[in-house]
């Protein structure tokens, strides 16, 4: 027997110290045995109506959730970025909520003003962008002088800062005012220009960085703009008037008791301009000696200048005298300002010391440019004061020469002129300086004497000549121009001619390039086309007669006939840039004609071909007409020329659409309105010529070339109404001409009544009949006043519905009508007539035309005699019984009797 094993022997067990535990990764460590639990478990408590939330209701706030008031409130905050932010919560805000400005601008501007001396310089500059795009520019209407007043007590304290920082930006603040607010400096000046004055003083001080010293100069130019009417539309006015001072001042604790207006801003700038002279003159003298011109340096003596030309301007504004109608001759400086002259005259010896500045050493191109640019605003302020220099005191000579070789830069190459005199080659800059220095020339032109107003003259009549039209110099030249053309006036009309004789020459030579620049720029520049095309104008205007200007003004119409119109070598018609120039400058070219002495037919020939394109406005066509017969009651246009021209555009006018009855052809309006107008204007034009009977025997020859011609209905429509004007007793004239009148008139009525139907009634009131009345007007007047006429018509309406050659070959292949349709024409004429009571008298004195034109009638309808159909029969019978009837009333028969004077013929009856 097999003995079992042991089972596994068990180890002692032994006293443990640390029990050791297998935590896994993760999991919570169970709180220790003498842990206690402290945490207190409670409802949430909700109160109604505590929620932040509907505390706003209603209320504008900015994307951060913030009210205006809130927004403020932080704009006091002791931390620079809170307030930074404020500000631009506030920007935010009025974006969003722009009526929030209106309703709280001044509260607004009480709470940002704080900050205009803020330590920190981003949020300065932060509420500089604040003012200008939001709260300036949103309410600058709203904005008053009180709410002002409110700023600048604070931009004044600024100003006075300790901060240099703080001192610079309060002079931003002010230029932001003024330029929003260009009265607000007159109000202020004196405060402003004291500490310009005192920061300019110490710009060694305060004004090392270049920068800053040019942020200062901006500023000061801005508001010496404000005053010489820069900025704004009109001069400004130095003396506010009491009302307007109470409202700017209303809450201001005391208002500025200096109300004397122009002598307190006169001593402040005074003292200004040796600072701005010494300050510029410090500038200039670095940059000559730096070997490379620095930019910001040249800015600022480039601004430097600028105040001292607008400081002049300001001075002088005063203490001249304008003229009223021209700036040409020199206005005097009125009494008790001889101290100020003197005063000027010691500031511009001082700068005239200074010019010309180049440099110490070889200079570059891009320096050369800059020096002239220096020596151009510096050139400017002398010409500006140019009739107070004293040539014994400021030497006037170097700045005349360097005048006169500007402008004779544009007919000299580069090689042999402009470096000659150290001029840079940059033709867009000497351009651009050049168009600042043209305005002055008249001013210096009437100022100088001797050899140097002959060789100021020459040499701008070779820079004008040579100047291109399409270069903005043009205007310029233009400009100046002007000024030495047009007369003075002093007690009476003055010709400037007579006060400067030599100048004849040179005005003539002006004058003769404007029709060249009117050609060269034909409609594309309208703006100079205007002022050219107004020049000339006055120039017509006033120049005395028999003067060479006003010869010269006549040779002028030899020249502006290519601006109306030309023809070609095949006769074709080239229109000139008057058709497609705007309506102002067609008006000024046309009214520039009353002013020529004689106008040539060559000229007239060219109007009637532009009056006579399709494209002319209505108002324009009047207006040329109505000009030329002005000037041919001022005996500028002969009586033959002007009935020529009257005629001529009556006979070939082209009415659209043919047909009277269509309004559009082509999507094109009918101008059938404007040729009726234009034919009324000539009718009155010609029987306000004298005596109708002469005018009418001087125009018949030109009418009977144009009826010759045959025109289109129309235009026979408005030489008829010409002849019927004219013609009170057709009886006077000429049998040969009364032939030659009834036979135009005898094609007039049948194409007239070609487009009457068939079954027209001429009492009725279509379309038809009343276009056949519209027609028929001229010629009912006519034969009104002549049995003879109408007797001669109503013949050769008679003979063509006798096959007549000679009637038909009248008639031509236009109106060639059968035998049926010139009979039922011929019936409709005369039935027309009939229904007119005051022709009865004339018709009656014509029974046997009458007759004969029945009896023609009755022939045609004798169904033996005749091939017409039972229709066409049908037709003749309802118009022959219309006519027996109105001819037994005119001629005073009964039917029977009638019957019997056309021989009987009742057998065609069906």
């Amino acid at each position: 027997m097999v003995r079992s094993k042991p089972g596994p022997s068990k180890k002692p067990k032994r006293g443990v110290d640390f029990q050791k535990f297998k935590r896994k990764i993760g999991r919570k460590l169970p709180p220790p045995k003498n842990f206690t639990d402290t945490q207190i478990k409670s409802k949430a408590i909700v109160l109604p109506e505590q929620s932040v939330a509907s505390e706003r209701a209603g209320l504008a706030v900015n994307k951060k959730g913030l009210t205006l008031r809130e927004l403020l409130q932080q704009t006091s905050h002791h931390n620079a970025k809170m307030r930074k932010a404020a500000l631009t919560g506030i920007k935010d805000l009025i974006q969003k909520h722009p009526s929030e400005l209106k309703l709280h601008k001044v509260a607004i501007i009480e709470k940002l003003r704080e900050r205009i001396c803020d330590n920190d310089k981003v949020v300065r500059e932060s509420l500089y962008q604040l003012l200008e795009t939001e709260v300036f520019r949103c309410s600058k209407e709203d904005i008053s002088g009180p709410v002002i007043s409110l700023l600048m007590a604070y931009v004044f304290n600024a100003m006075t800062h300790m901060a240099v920082d703080i001192r610079l930006m309060a002079f931003k603040f002010f230029n932001l005012i003024v330029h929003c607010f260009s009265s607000s400096f007159i109000l202020y000046a004196e405060k402003v220009l004291d500490n310009y004055i005192d920061i300019l003083k110490n710009n060694q001080i305060y004004l090392q960085d270049k920068n800053k010293l040019k942020n200062v100069l901006d500023g000061l130019i801005h508001c010496l703009s404000s005053l010489t009417g820069k900025k704004g539309g009109s001069d400004p006015t130095f003396e506010l008037n009491n009302v307007e001072k109470k409202r700017l001042h209303s809450f201001e604790t005391a208002v500025q008791k200096d109300d004397a207006g122009f002598p307190f801003l006169a001593k402040k700038l005074d003292d200004l301009m040796p600072i701005l002279v010494n300050c510029f003159k410090e500038s200039a003298s670095l940059i000559r000696v730096e070997p490379i011109i620095d930019v910001q340096s040249f800015d600022c003596c480039l601004k430097t200048l600028q105040c001292i030309n607008l400081a002049f301007k300001v001075l002088t504004k005063k203490s001249h005298t304008p003229h009223e109608s021209s700036g040409v001759l020199p206005f005097p400086l009125s009494n008790g300002h001889n101290l100020m002259r003197s005063t000027i005259l010691m500031h511009l010896k001082n700068l005239w010391e200074l010019f010309p500045i180049g440099k110490m050493h070889p200079s570059t191109e891009k320096e050369d440019e800059k020096y002239f640019t220096l020596n151009v605003r510096i050139v400017e302020i002398f010409l500006h004061l140019i009739e107070m220099l004293d040539d014994t005191k400021v030497p006037i000579t170097k700045f005349l020469e360097f005048v006169e070789s500007l402008l004779l830069w544009q007919v000299c190459t580069p090689g042999s002129f402009l470096v000659g005199n150290n001029f840079p080659s940059n033709k867009v800059l000497l351009e651009k300086h050049f168009g600042s220095v043209i305005p002055f020339i008249p001013r210096v032109v009437s100022q100088i004497t001797g050899s140097w107003r002959t060789r100021l003259l020459d040499a701008f009549t070779r820079a004008f000549e040579n100047c291109k039209v399409d270069s903005k110099l043009c205007m310029a030249y233009l400009s100046a121009i002007e000024e030495m053309l047009l007369p003075v006036k002093s007690e009476g009309v003055l010709s400037i001619t007579s006060v400067y004789p030599e100048m004849s020459g040179y005005q003539i030579a002006w004058i003769r390039v404007l029709p060249k620049i009117l050609l060269y720029l034909g409609y594309k520049q309208s703006s100079v086309s205007k002022f050219v095309l107004k020049l000339m104008l006055r120039i017509g205007q006033w120049s005395l007669q028999n003067s060479p200007i006003a010869l010269e003004y006549d040779y002028l119409q030899w020249s502006l006939k290519e601006f109306y119109s030309t023809r070609g070598l095949a006769g074709e018609i080239q229109y000139g840039p008057f058709i497609k120039l705007p309506r102002d400058c067609q008006e000024l070219a046309i009214f520039s004609l009353c002013y020529f002495s004689s106008l040539s037919a060559d000229l007239l020939e060219a109007l009637t071909c532009c009056c006579l394109c399709d494209d002319m406005e209505q108002i324009i066509l009047l207006r040329i007409v109505e000009v030329l017969q002005s000037a041919y009651k001022a005996g500028h246009v002969q009586i033959s020329d002007q009935i020529g021209f009257l005629i001529t555009l009556i006979a070939r006018f082209k009415v659209f659409p043919e047909k009277l009855s269509i309004l559009e052809i082509d999507g094109k309006n009918s101008n059938r309105g404007t040729f009726v107008s234009l034919t009324t204007a000539a009718c009155s034009f010609l029987s306000q010529m004298g005596d109708s009977s002469l005018v009418l025997k001087l125009l018949w020859k030109n009418l009977y070339n144009e009826m010759s011609l045959k025109p289109s209905l129309d235009n026979m429509y408005g030489l008829l109404r010409m002849v019927a004007t004219l013609d009170t007793r057709t009886s006077k004239l000429p049998e040969e001409s009364i032939r030659n009148l009834s036979n135009w008139l005898f094609v007039y009525l049948v194409g007239a009544a070609s487009d009457i139907p068939e079954h027209g009634d001429a009492t009725s009131d279509s379309d038809q009949i009343c276009i056949f009345r519209y027609y028929m007007q001229p010629c009912l007047i006519m034969f009104r006043r002549s049995g003879t006429l109408l007797f001669y018509v109503l013949e050769l309406l008679a003979s063509i519905m006798e096959n007549n050659l000679s009637s038909l070959s009248l008639l031509g292949e236009e109106y060639a009508l059968d035998g049926f349709n010139r009979s039922r024409v011929v019936c409709s004429i005369l039935i027309f007539m009939h229904n007119d009571a005051k022709l009865h008298k004339s018709l009656s004195q014509c029974e046997v035309a009458i007759l004969h034109i029945m009896q023609n009638v009755l022939n045609l309808l004798d169904s033996s005699k005749s091939s017409i159909t039972l229709e066409e029969k049908n037709v003749l019978q309802t118009a022959f019984d219309q006519l027996k009837l109105r001819a037994c009333k005119l001629l005073h028969r009964n039917a029977s009797n009638l019957e019997k004077l056309l021989g009987g013929c009742v057998s065609w009856r069906c």
